[in-house]
């Protein structure tokens, strides 16, 4: 009877596991992106920044390494940047910790500005002022094969 009842369960329970765990689409896997930049990443001035882009081909898209607010570490990113300030190098996510909007550079300001609601952020990545509650999130990276690129973990979300 115990045997009848479990091989009913489990034919009533295996359908919906398909739901709960999902596989991931065709061609998903998580490594790292080579990402060409503008500028050689040794050759940024102090209080420079540079926009990238997740790659295109196949679709890909960053992986944050922290955050806070709408960001959390795990989450995707499909742009970065990369900023020298005080002398060290970050690489930053484009999304606002507030609603996730893309921020922008404000070269004349040195600062990252939401356009959605007004966020601020220093070249650091911390809060300059709200509503975002908590700084940007970094993107885990290291220098690539030549000056032009970085190496960003990511994931290739299929083709």
């Amino acid at each position: 009877m115990a045997a009848l009842m479990t091989s009913v369960a489990v034919t009533a329970i295996a359908p919906l596991l398909v739901y709960l765990w999902p596989h991931p689409p065709k061609g998903q896997k998580k490594g790292i992106l080579t990402v060409a930049l503008d500028k050689p990443i040794d050759q940024l001035n102090d209080g420079e920044a540079l926009r990238f882009n997740a790659p295109a081909s196949p679709n890909s898209a960053f992986i944050m390494a922290d955050g806070g607010g709408d960001n959390a570490a795990g989450e995707l990113a499909f742009a970065g940047f990369a900023v020298k300030n005080n002398g060290k190098v970050s690489v930053f996510a484009i999304n606002c910790s507030h609603l996730g909007c893309s921020v922008a550079l404000n070269a004349k300001d040195k600062s990252f500005d939401c356009p959605c609601h007004g966020s601020r952020f220093h070249l650091d990545g911390t809060v300059l002022n709200g509503p975002a509650p908590v700084p940007l999130s970094h993107l885990t990276w290291k220098q690539g094969t030549d000056p032009t690129t970085i190496d960003v973990d990511g994931i290739v979300l299929g083709y």
